[in-house]
């Protein structure tokens, strides 16, 4: 009975976040202003196009990930659990790492992420 209730109460606090992606009102794509198929300069990051910059040595050092960017993405708190909507406007690796950069929907704040920390959406508009 133990491992039903438990399952049960598993579904019950995910429920919220199955259903977050279909009441977010969803912006169309950025035309521009996103960094995609190259690394991401201080001209980027200063003009807020991008949200982070890898540098080694004064040089960027980041290797564009194949990802469609821009692209609609949910950023999940590993922590907590949260999921914020975002879109993706950068992608970029160093070695293993492999980190996305994104803007908020509702805010436009930027923030970064490592790739497993985002769900991908797409760039369909989420339904």
């Amino acid at each position: 009975m133990t491992n039903v209730r438990t399952l049960l109460l598993a579904a019950l606090a995910m429920a919220p976040t199955l259903a977050l992606a279909d009441t977010i009102a969803w912006p169309d794509l950025p035309e521009t202003c996103f960094v995609s198929g190259r690394s991401a300069t201080t001209a980027d990051v200063d003009s807020g196009c991008a949200a982070f910059l890898i540098d080694v040595k004064g040089k960027p050092a980041g290797t564009p990930i194949k990802l469609d960017i821009p692209q609609y993405a949910m950023h999940v708190d590993e922590a907590s659990g949260k999921e914020t909507p975002v879109i993706l406007i950068q992608a970029e690796q160093n070695g293993e790492i492999k980190a996305v950069g994104y803007k908020e929907l509702g805010t436009d704040q930027l923030g970064a992420a490592l790739l497993r920390e985002v769900r991908l959406l797409g760039t369909q508009k989420p339904s």
